[in-house]
């Protein structure tokens, strides 16, 4: 049978018939109008009828998938209501006389290219929200109600890409699994589809001409293997498997809310959550973390003219504290530049921008950025603990290579506290301070490093990327960068050897922690903080539990042994929890 590898997106496995689904794209001509006002009027009264269907939607999600994915479609309708989008809308059709199907395009597909242009999967995923939202827009101008094409029995539900929309329309008692040729694992169907509880893999290697209708079919969505038209032999061994998962799967979801404690441990592994929003925040909390290792704030930057006012960020920051209820929650201040282009800061487009003027690196020109979202953070930690609310704030500075970069941002981080303090704002009485390990030479320097601050939070992602010279959003030589290679395992090691000797704690915040096959590598290197999306938590817990720290500190040494990453792969693969 056919064997197409993808990426998994949501776990489990499905056995079902295919269901090819093509959805009708809007087709867009641009011609200049001869009454540009009766244009505009039915352009506002195609977006009112978009946000009537987007309420609909919402509804729908928070019925069979839950408030944080209903949040999605809110956001969709705050698509609409954005300033900037509609002026620029009302510009072309009422100044510039443009067709408002050609103006929806455009001006749509001008914020997507945008977040594509970022470099975090999670902005990227959302351009597919944009172009959802679009194409809503769009068919709202052909007035053209909701369609969806429906199944008669349950099916596997195959497409180049799914948007939002799709995914929550389909009747979830039809939907055994989804595979989609495109997307990746932190879009919103993606999310969606955890959300749901249905199996999913997306990116697949397939072309859509060879899956025909009705075909029986095989989707496993732990690994992302799609399989068409399988043998007796092949059906029966998946049954067992999708027994045993499903089996594994309520207990791990059962126990998620349980410390993670090796078996042999005298203390549990923190277990933590990489989130980008309130929404996210409350899916942590949902699925078992014990904090969050990683608060992304680039979503109160982007898309903007202008900087967050201290008062969005201290809404913001306030809201997600609350919605932790006290749990550590590590936030990286702010990580644009470079390749994120946020004109009113002053980036731009630079030659080699995962080499340029970014995150960290823009203290030099710009101090009053990292120092305004210092005085955010103190000031929404401080407002709740004098409400008598808990909270626990830990900040780490982003792409850190030099001893001096830290020097002048801890000078920042207390003027913003004297700052506070002279306007009489309450202030916590503890805030801890680390750095994230991304390059070579913070890992090689984390003995300098250890004395001025309280922790390293190390990104797996961007260490690959520059320990092994490859780009990770390169096609060509994307599968190069491999975090089990020998030489990253090696900087990780020695992070966290020279971090435990200074008495500081190491977190791992990368795609490595959340991979099932590295719980024994990470843990018998005394690895402190596993973070992880949301949905990995409970089966990364189980795992914690299942192992003993003997064996994984054997399973550990054996591995930084090996030469190449695909020999640490395999040995890990065959390892069982002992």
């Amino acid at each position: 049978m056919p064997r197409y590898q993808g990426l998994p997106a949501s776990p489990g496995i499905a056995i079902g018939p295919a269901f090819v689904y093509r959805p009708r794209q809007v087709a867009v001509t641009h011609h200049r109008v001869e009454d540009p006002r009766a244009e505009w009027r039915h352009l506002t009264d195609a977006i009112e009828m978009a946000r009537t269907q987007l309420v609909a939607l919402e509804a729908r999600a928070r019925q069979v998938a839950g408030e944080d994915e209903a949040a999605i479609f809110e956001a969709h309708r705050l698509f609409l209501d954005d300033e900037e989008l509609l002026g620029r809308l009302k510009a072309l059709v009422l100044e510039e006389r443009w067709n408002a199907k050609a103006a929806v395009h455009h001006v749509f597909e001008q914020f997507a290219e945008a977040l594509l242009s970022l470099e975090e999967e999670y902005f990227q995923a959302r351009a597919a929200d944009l172009r959802d939202v679009a194409q809503r827009v769009l068919k709202c101008l052909e007035g053209e109600e909701e369609d969806v094409g429906e199944a008669a029995e349950p099916v596997i539900l195959v497409a180049e890409d799914l948007t939002p929309s799709d995914t929550i329309r389909f009747d979830r008692e039809k939907i055994l699994g989804i595979v989609t040729a495109k997307g990746g694992p932190t879009s919103h169907s993606a999310i969606l589809a955890r959300a749901m509880g249905v199996p999913a893999a997306v990116s697949v290697a397939m072309d859509l001409a060879d899956i025909r209708n009705e075909t029986l079919c095989i989707l496993n969505g732990s690994t992302g293997v799609f399989s068409v038209g399988p043998t007796l032999h092949e059906l029966e061994l998946a049954r067992r498997e999708k027994d045993q998962w499903e089996a594994q799967r309520r207990v791990e979801l059962g126990q998620a809310h349980l410390p993670a404690t090796p078996r042999d441990g005298d203390h549990p592994v923190e277990v933590a959550a990489n989130i980008g929003s309130v929404e996210d925040a409350e899916q942590a909390v949902r699925f078992g973390a014990d904090g969050v290792g990683l608060l992304r704030t680039e979503f109160l930057y982007l898309q903007r003219n202008a900087m967050p006012t201290l008062a969005e960020q201290v809404r913001t920051y306030r809201r997600i504290f609350e919605v932790l209820g006290g749990r550590p929650v590590v936030v990286r201040t702010l990580d644009v530049g470079g390749d994120k282009e946020v004109p009113y800061l002053g980036t731009g487009h630079e030659p080699n921008p995962f080499l340029g003027w970014r995150a960290i690196r823009m203290i030099r020109e710009r101090p009053d950025v990292l120092e305004d979202q210092f005085t955010a953070l103190l000031q929404a930690a401080g407002e709740l603990l004098a409400e008598g609310k808990p909270v626990d704030l830990r900040i780490m500075l982003p792409m850190v290579s030099s001893v001096a970069e830290v020097e002048r941002a801890r000078e920042l981080f207390e003027q913003a506290k004297e700052g506070l303090a002279h306007r009489g704002k309450p202030l916590p009485d503890r805030v801890q301070f680390g750095i994230m390990v991304e390059v070579p030479s913070a890992a090689l320097l984390a003995d300098r490093f250890a004395p001025l601050v309280d922790f390293f939070s190390i990104g797996t992602n961007d260490l690959t990327q520059y320990t092994l010279a490859v780009d990770r959003t390169n096609e060509r030589v994307s599968v190069l960068a491999s975090p089990y290679h020998p030489a990253v395992l090696r900087l990780i090691e020695m992070t966290i050897r020279a971090a435990h000797a200074h008495g500081r704690w190491v977190g791992v915040c990368g795609e490595l922690a959340g991979d099932p096959p590295a719980v024994p590598l990470l843990l018998g290197l005394e690895l402190d903080e596993f973070s992880m999306a949301p949905s990995s938590i409970p089966t990364i817990k189980d795992l914690i539990r299942r192992w003993s720290l003997a064996a994984s500190r054997e399973v550990a040494r054996q591995a930084l042994d090996f030469s190449l990453a695909a020999d640490v792969i395999d040995f890990l693969k065959a390892q069982t929890p002992r």
